[in-house]
Order: structure tokens, then C-alpha cells, then sequence
């Protein structure tokens, strides 16, 4: 993996004792609220490896309760965010998995509420930087180098053509991009790697488009 700057090294900004443990966590935890678009009234999150066995001493539970609440790696609330978690009534349980992952520092999270529910699973690579691998069953194959958008959709006729037109318009110009369904007319999920940066005003019209779920961009 190439750095690009010296924040890739030494890590961010963050609270906690840990860059791969707890900022990494906090973000794994945000880009999960990111793509649930509002707080959710259900978490389960399952640890693996490295996680599973420090998680307490290491911060990475507050961390990952602190994203989901979308604080950032430096909020000063993540290390009371069980607590506000529990004031806000919502139900967070974590698992210890004894399933040996592909890497050490995976997390499953599993988030709902009355209107929907949302899983992806994220690795800690270190430094703070994070990789998203699954999303609610889909597989994910990013290179982690570039923004990265995210969109959940209806599996139906125009949907990819209505993201790539909003593409164009804003002249960002695709690197990569990877469009998967589980059935035919069900769920779809569209990943683009892009070489320039995404705007909310960009995401915004993803968004109000038909039959758009979830839109999120991926920036580590």
C-alpha cells in the first residue's frame, strides 16, 4: 500500500490508545452510520482475533459504539458512548468470535432499526485507515487508494446509467467500478472508485434518484 501523506503513518487524530484498535474502530463504526443514514435502535457487533481478545483495554467497543453515533476518530464523547448509547435506548450486544478471520482486526456490524437493518464488516489495516470488505452479503474489492462511492439501490432498469450521468455532470471521472445483485429486481449494490473527490451536493442527487437505499463515499 502506497502512503500518501505522513498522517498514513503516524495515524490521526483520535482518542484512544490505539490507531488500529481504536481510531481504525471509530471509523469501521461511522462509515456503518454512514450508509444507515440515521441512528439505529439495534447493534451487534462481532469481534475477531486481535479485537475479540483486547477490545475492553484497547478502546475499540467505544470506538465502534462512538462511530456508529458518528463521532469522529477525535470526539471527545467516544470514551462515554456506551452510556449514551444505553440514555438513547438503544440495545448494543458484542460477540466474541473464536472464528479465526482474514485478518486480525475485523468487525461485523449488524445495525437496525423498524425500518430497515444494515451489516457490513471492516478490517483495521493500522494507522486509522480502514477498509470496508462486505456490505450487507456483497463482497468488496476496493484498492483503498481512492474515493470510494457506495450505493445501495433497487435492482432496476436506469439505475446504473442515472449514477454514471451524475458522474459526468460533476466531471468526475470513474477508475474503477463494480455492480453486483443478489436477484434479479432485489437488492443491488454499485462500488465506484473515482480519481477525484465526491461532494455532498454530489451524493445528495444520488440520492433523490429512484430507488436509491443507501449512498455513502468512502474516503481513507
Amino acid at each position: 500500500m502506497k502512503y500518501r501523506t505522513v498522517f498514513d503513518i503516524i495515524g490521526p487524530v483520535m482518542i484512544g490508545p490505539s490507531s488500529s484498535h481504536t481510531a481504525g474502530a471509530a471509523r469501521i463504526g461511522r462509515t456503518a452510520r454512514s450508509l444507515f443514514g440515521r441512528i439505529p435502535k439495534e447493534i451487534t457487533i462481532t469481534l475477531y482475533g486481535s479485537f475479540a481478545k483486547t477490545y475492553r483495554g484497547h478502546g475499540t467497543d467505544i470506538a465502534l459504539v462512538g462511530g456508529l453515533l458518528d463521532f469522529d476518530t477525535f470526539d471527545q464523547r467516544i470514551p462515554s458512548s456506551l452510556q449514551m448509547a444505553k440514555e438513547a435506548g438503544i440495545n448494543v450486544r458484542f460477540v466474541e468470535s473464536e472464528e479465526i478471520p482474514d485478518h486480525p482486526n475485523t468487525a461485523r456490524i449488524l445495525i437496525s432499526d423498524e425500518s430497515g437493518k444494515l451489516e457490513i464488516v471492516g478490517i483495521s489495516i493500522g494507522g486509522g485507515k480502514t477498509e470496508i470488505i462486505e456490505l450487507n452479503g456483497f463482497e468488496l474489492k476496493l484498492s483503498g487508494n481512492s474515493p470510494t462511492l457506495l450505493v445501495l439501490h433497487k435492482d432496476q432498469f436506469g439505475a446504473v446509467a442515472d449514477v454514471a450521468t451524475i458522474l459526468a455532470k460533476h466531471e468526475i471521472n470513474i477508475g474503477y467500478m463494480q455492480v453486483a445483485r443478489k436477484e434479479k429486481g432485489l437488492e443491488a449494490l454499485m462500488s465506484i472508485e473515482t480519481d477525484q473527490p465526491v461532494s455532498d451536493e454530489l451524493l445528495q442527487e444520488i440520492r433523490l434518484k429512484s430507488g436509491m437505499y443507501s449512498v455513502t463515499v468512502l474516503n481513507n
